[in-house]
């Protein structure tokens, strides 16, 4: 049985979440958010106080840990049916996977991860390297990208929005570092796909993208 893949990569703040959690919605699709999954390991190594330095416990959490996401309002994660989505933008989530990711025995265990999500009746997969590395073979590629300035200008009002206080031209900095980190790292680096349809929201609307990226899949 063929099951169909749609892969959405890019770099940070082109809105490829957004839009691919809300396209697995409305086709619905199964949804995978990549970037949380180093997070979800994180935390389930937290929970079950893992020694850090001991690479074998690592790798049975990270083989036996049992991840979900949930496409509602807002994207839900669940790891071992306990909903962890508040937990995972906390420094102490972000610094255990810093360490994680950087074992590549664990990165082999997650990358199959990644590809378990692939189930029927279709799966969307937003990440960095999704369609080149996990999902090399999926039926529909894009690469969703965003001037810098544009992307700074939406992280600065998601930002004030939440009463947080911050300085647009520190956010374009950060951007611009973490783009050269993700083009530039030895696995898995951040690049369009040869067969991934380049799309510029620079210009366009949530919505627009959205149905853009509807028209290519075909007529269910």
């Amino acid at each position: 049985m063929h099951i169909p893949v749609l892969t959405i990569d890019g770099p940070s703040g082109a809105g490829k979440g957004t839009v691919s959690r809300i396209v697995a919605k409305k086709l619905g699709w199964n949804y995978l958010d990549s970037g949380s999954i180093y997070r979800s390991l994180a935390i389930a190594l937290l929970q079950e106080n893992a020694d850090l330095t001991n690479e074998t416990e690592i790798l049975v959490v990270a083989q036996t840990m049992d991840l979900a996401f949930e496409c509602q309002d807002g994207l839900i994660v669940k790891l071992n049916g306990q909903d962890i989505t508040s937990q995972l933008g906390t420094e102490a989530t972000g610094n255990v996977a810093s360490i994680v990711a950087a074992i590549p025995e664990v990165r082999e265990v997650l990358l199959q991860k990644q590809k378990d999500f692939k189930k029927p009746p279709g799966l969307v997969a937003d990440g960095r390297d999704m369609g080149t590395v996990v999902f090399p073979d999926a039926d529909i590629k894009v690469y969703l990208t965003a001037s810098v300035a544009e992307r700074a200008d939406r992280r600065y009002k998601q930002l004030i929005e939440k009463g947080i206080s911050v300085n647009i031209n520190q956010i374009t900095r950060e951007i611009e570092e973490r783009d050269c980190r993700d083009k530039g790292r030895k696995i898995a680096p951040l690049v369009q796909a040869e067969d991934a349809l380049y799309i510029d929201s620079s210009a366009m609307t949530i919505d627009a993208v959205i149905t853009q990226v509807l028209s290519l899949v075909p007529q269910r």
